[in-house]
């Protein structure tokens, strides 16, 4: 059959075909691919054929062919025998440049259907928005939005809500945007390792506001159990999932709320920066005066100021906490790798009054710390760090490694030279600008321990601490309300333990003293050790 024939032939069975495959599957996405794997099977039959005269029993049987195969094929991967039967699966690998071509382009056309049924299948009955609404967002005709409805509920049945067939995360699962943990990892990554997959962050997130059954989750996720049994075992076997009373999971990982209030934030924001101020004038000269009698510290550049700024930012970090004493031993991960660790998954959030007109333009307060690092091969060898804005350091927690430390000790001591056989080591702490191409340490470096030395920083005064215990209480009180019971705690604790005490307020301060002229600005040279200092028995020569 001539090529424009097959295409003709294709254009008008496609909606079909994918009508066929929303019947067979359990998600959207499973959809496409049935789809797709029957389109490349009609299309190739159909170049070979020279005729066909009962084009729709023809695809019909095409269409369930396909679709068995597909389901021989899951089910092989999975492990899992149809009634001891096993279909023969085969892959045309001898397909023309052409005809590839073409099917990816039926491929494109098939992921366009399903990304624009998706999107209006969730906003009408998931968002609740209106016809017009949907049309509108998307810039297409209001027709075509009926259209697409019309067809996902001929496609799902009648007799079948959208919530029977596919649960909410089923048509619009959740992605992380990044995570972050708080303890140790063990021997694994952190929570990304378990939760970076998206079946898994999508099956822990099923039970985050409701606990749900095995059952209760597949129906959720719109996929069969037998998909999802084992993943459930693993997550939780490795604490992600946490079995509750009637064969129900909950979880305690810390999930992003989806959207935000502007004029929340802002509300916090302008507490934390009336706080701020009230540090600068009143709790960094407390700091600078306790110490100003450390001398053995070495500064690369010679501005002391580099080291005062860090130690005030320790301050702020560690001694403006508000405690609430609350047993969080619950909300901890234990891994089977011996991690152990709260965990903190990201989301892209959506503003939800979005008529609120924004009052301030403030720069991002993110950080990456507290990270310790403490040698066992150099005992007196340790470091600490918070990675923020200041700084030029890259790849955060990751790329702060135990032996970054261990390596410029041994320079300090002249254990190791630079030659062909320590060039690794060189590299490694001339990429981290540790060391300058002349040799000269670019880091700072404190004599003693670690906690002697931070001990000398003094607390805030009672009024200070008043001052902050009542913000932070006042804040911890609105934001709870956007999480789930189970969560209430962990919250109230990071807020209660971060509002002053966190990196938002620490950078504020640093803001402060760099913009009024307390601090000069830093160079290039500096940033690579802003926040970031070295403990040893040594200091460079």
């Amino acid at each position: 059959m001539n090529k424009q024939r097959v295409d003709e032939i294709i254009t008008e069975y496609l909606p079909k075909i994918y009508g066929f495959s929303v019947k067979k599957a359990f998600t959207y996405d499973e959809a496409e691919e049935i789809s797709a794997m029957i389109v490349e099977q009609v299309y190739t039959s159909l170049l070979k054929m020279d005729e066909v005269y009962n084009i729709d029993g023809y695809i019909r049987r095409i269409s369930k062919h396909a679709y068995s195969k597909y389901v021989s094929s899951v089910k092989r991967h999975e492990g899992v025998s149809i009634d001891g039967m096993m279909i023969p699966f085969e892959q045309d690998f001898t397909l023309t440049e052409e005809v590839e071509d073409e099917i990816l382009r039926l491929r494109r056309e098939i992921a366009f259907l399903t990304k624009t049924r998706r999107e209006i299948v969730y906003s009408f009955y998931f968002a609740n928005k209106k016809i017009s609404r949907i049309a509108d967002d998307m810039g297409i005709p209001e027709g075509t939005v009926k259209w697409h409805l019309n067809r996902a509920r001929n496609e799902m049945k009648e007799g079948f809500t959208m919530e029977r067939k596919i649960g909410k995360l089923g048509i619009n699962p959740v992605k992380a945007r990044g995570f972050g943990h708080g303890g140790h990892t063990g021997s694994n990554d952190g929570p990304e390792y378990y939760l970076g997959d998206s079946l898994n962050l999508n099956i822990v997130y099923s039970v985050y506001f409701e606990p749900r059954t095995k059952e209760e989750i597949a129906e959720e996720l719109g996929v069969t159990l037998v998909f999802i049994e084992d993943r459930i075992a693993t997550l939780e076997e490795n604490g992600f999932l946490v079995r509750q009373a009637g064969d129900k999971y909950t979880t305690y990982v810390h999930f992003d709320p989806e959207t935000f209030s502007l004029e929340m934030l802002e509300t916090k924001r302008k507490s934390q920066l009336e706080v701020a101020k009230m540090l600068a004038e009143k709790y960094v000269p407390a700091i600078r005066e306790s110490i100003s009698g450390i001398n053995d510290v070495y500064i690369p550049s010679g501005n002391r100021e580099l080291f005062e700024a860090a130690m005030i930012f320790y301050g702020i970090n560690h001694c403006c906490s508000c405690k609430t004493n609350k047993d969080l031993s619950k909300y901890y991960v234990r891994t089977t790798a011996g991690g152990e660790f709260i965990c903190y998954v990201r989301f892209e959030q959506t503003q939800n009054d979005t008529d609120y007109i924004a009052t301030l333009d403030l720069p991002g307060y993110n950080g990456c710390g507290d990270m310790i690092r403490d040698s066992v091969k150099y005992p007196s060898v340790s470091s600490w760090s918070v990675d923020t804005r200041y700084d030029t350091r890259e790849g955060a927690w990751k790329n702060n490694l135990y032996s970054d430390y261990e390596y410029l000790y041994e320079y300090l001591t002249s254990t190791i030279d630079d030659i062909p056989a320590n060039s690794e080591k060189f590299e490694r702490l001339r990429s981290r600008g540790f060391i300058t191409d002349d040799g000269r340490v670019n880091l700072m470096i404190a004599k003693g321990d670690r906690n002697t030395f931070f001990d000398m920083i003094p607390e805030p005064n009672e009024d200070i601490k008043k001052i902050i215990a009542d913000n932070s209480l006042d804040i911890a009180t609105m934001t709870v309300k956007d999480y789930p019971t189970q969560m209430q705690d962990l919250v109230y604790e990071i807020i209660c333990n971060n509002f002053a005490g966190g990196f938002t307020v620490a950078l504020m301060v640093m803001d402060i003293l760099y913009s009024n002229g307390t601090f000069r600005p830093l160079t290039e040279d500096e940033r690579v050790t802003s926040n970031l200092i070295m403990f040893s028995d040594v200091l460079p020569k």
